[in-house]
C-alpha cells in the first residue's frame, strides 16, 4: 500500500491499467463477476472479457454484484494503517452501479476521513477523473482541490458507444434513458451516451460501418482543438476497434501531442451490460 498523507482510490470499472494506477498511486477496489453460479474479481483471471463474451453468446447466466461497504471498510483501514490520513475515493455512476453507496457507508465506519464522489461517468471516464484527482495530489493539493480536479475532468469527458443489441443492457437494468429504442432496436443500430450519470440514447444509424464512421465523428467533434486523451474500447470486436483507434490517432494527432489513443478490451463488469460487438469511445480534456 502507498505511504501517502492522501490516496485515492477508484473501482476497477474505471479501466486502468495495473501499472499506470500503481504508477499514480490510485488503488483500485475489483467489483464482482458472476458467471453461473460463480462469483470471482473483475481482476481475476477467471472473468476475463473473453469469457464474459463466450457466456453471453451461450445464453449463460452472467451478472456483477458491487464491491460490499465491509470491503470498502477494509480496504480504507488498511490503508489509514500504512499512513494515508485522508482518502478521496472516486467512483462510477451511482445511477448505474451500487458501488458508489457502498463507499460512502463505509466511509462512515473508516478509521480515516473519506471523500466519497460520483463520478456520474462509467469505465474509462471514471478512470480519468481518477488520473486526474491523483495528479492533483501529486501537486501537493488537498483533498478537496483534489475531487473538484475529479469532478470537473469527469464533466468535461464525453462517452460514446456502439451496441450490437439493446438486450444486454435491458436485462441488466441498466438502459436508463435508452429505453425509448427498445421498440424498434431490430431495425437500428444504436449510438448511445452517458448523460448525467446514465445511458442515453444519442442517434440511430442503419449499419455497424455507419456505427463506427460516426463514433469517429463525434470524437473529433467531442476533441476540438483542445488537448485531450482518447481511449477506445471493444468486447469481442477487435478489427473495428483497431480500425477506430487508427482513424483517431490520424485525426486527432494535434490534439494528442505526441501520445496514442489507448486501445483494449472492456472490463468483464461493463461488458457483461453492453454485450459481445460493443465499441465504445472516450474523449478526455487535459487540464
Amino acid at each position: 500500500m502507498p505511504a501517502r498523507s492522501i490516496v485515492v482510490v477508484t473501482d476497477s470499472t474505471a479501466s486502468l491499467p495495473a501499472e499506470l494506477a500503481a504508477e499514480r498511486g490510485i488503488v483500485v477496489l475489483p467489483l464482482q463477476v458472476i458467471i453461473g453460479a460463480d462469483s470471482f474479481d473483475e481482476d481475476a483471471p477467471e472473468a476475463s472479457p473473453e469469457r464474459v463474451a463466450e457466456a453471453l453468446r451461450d445464453y449463460r447466466p452472467v451478472s456483477t454484484s458491487r464491491p460490499s461497504p465491509a470491503a470498502f471498510v477494509d480496504l480504507y483501514d488498511r490503508l489509514a494503517k500504512s499512513g494515508a490520513k485522508q482518502i478521496l475515493s472516486v467512483h462510477l455512476s451511482g445511477d448505474m452501479s451500487g458501488t458508489f453507496e457502498s463507499a460512502q457507508l463505509a466511509a462512515r465506519d473508516a478509521s480515516v476521513r473519506v471523500m466519497c464522489l460520483d463520478s456520474r461517468q462509467v469505465g474509462v471516464a471514471t478512470g480519468y477523473a481518477a488520473l486526474a484527482a491523483a495528479d492533483a495530489v501529486g501537486r501537493g493539493a488537498s483533498v478537496e482541490e483534489a475531487a473538484d480536479a475529479a469532478l470537473a475532468r469527469a464533466q468535461a469527458t464525453s462517452s460514446f458507444f456502439y451496441v450490437d443489441t439493446l438486450e444486454y443492457l435491458r436485462r441488466g437494468g441498466r438502459i436508463g434513458a435508452a429505453q425509448a429504442l427498445l421498440g424498434g432496436a431490430l431495425a437500428v443500430k444504436p449510438i448511445l451516451t452517458i448523460t448525467d450519470g446514465v445511458v442515453s440514447s444519442l442517434e440511430k444509424v442503419r449499419t455497424s460501418g455507419k456505427a463506427l464512421a460516426r463514433l469517429a465523428e463525434l470524437a473529433v467533434e467531442a476533441a476540438g482543438t483542445k488537448p485531450v486523451d482518447v481511449s477506445v474500447a471493444h468486447l469481442a470486436n477487435p478489427e473495428r476497434a483497431e480500425a477506430l483507434t487508427e482513424s483517431l490517432n490520424a485525426k486527432l494527432a494535434d490534439q494528442l501531442g505526441g501520445r496514442e489513443v489507448w486501445c483494449s478490451e472492456v472490463g468483464a463488469v461493463l461488458g457483461a451490460h453492453v454485450g459481445p460487438g460493443t465499441i465504445a469511445v472516450c474523449v478526455s480534456p487535459r487540464r
